[in-house]
């Protein structure tokens, strides 16, 4: 591992996925909320409060970044469908980790919040056609986004 920030290597798209590979995807989605859950079962507060590694965020912070992440890219999947390619805004994930809610609130808000998004996000995901995959969104620095990249 040459950089420790993306320990499973950096995202690559290689074209459209199967139909196996979207099922995957899916079913990695839709148990994301309990493998963090799981992950993060009987720490400590001080433990929770240590970087994950050398410069890193805490795993407090990692525990509220995770529905800060997919509530929008909840949204954005949400415009992709019912908007022709809207630009969608990005945000500064860097700079909301360093809220002071990110740093203290209790885990549990957020794992209660990730559960219930990815409910809700799994109902919206399992009914796609192909043709709501190849929906696109346009994010500002990326250029053109479909559905099915994302």
């Amino acid at each position: 591992m040459s950089d420790p920030r993306y320990p499973i290597g950096k995202f690559s798209y290689a074209g459209p996925p199967t139909a196996e590979q979207k099922q995957e995807c899916l079913a990695n989605i839709e148990q994301a909320p309990a493998r963090l859950r799981a992950a993060l079962r009987g720490l400590s507060d001080a433990q929770l409060d240590t970087p994950y590694r050398d410069g890193g965020w805490t795993l407090r912070q990692v525990a509220h970044h995770v529905p800060d992440s997919h509530m929008n890219s909840y949204i954005r999947c949400k415009l992709a469908l019912t908007e022709d390619e809207p630009t969608i805004k990005p945000y500064m994930e860097n700079l909301w980790a360093e809220l002071p809610e990110s740093k203290s609130a209790p885990i549990e808000v957020s794992l209660a919040l990730l559960d219930s998004l990815h409910e809700r996000w799994m109902l919206v995901l399992r009914q796609l056609t192909n043709a709501d995959w190849k929906r696109t969104f346009r994010h500002p620095d990326l250029g053109l986004m479909s559905l099915e990249k994302i």
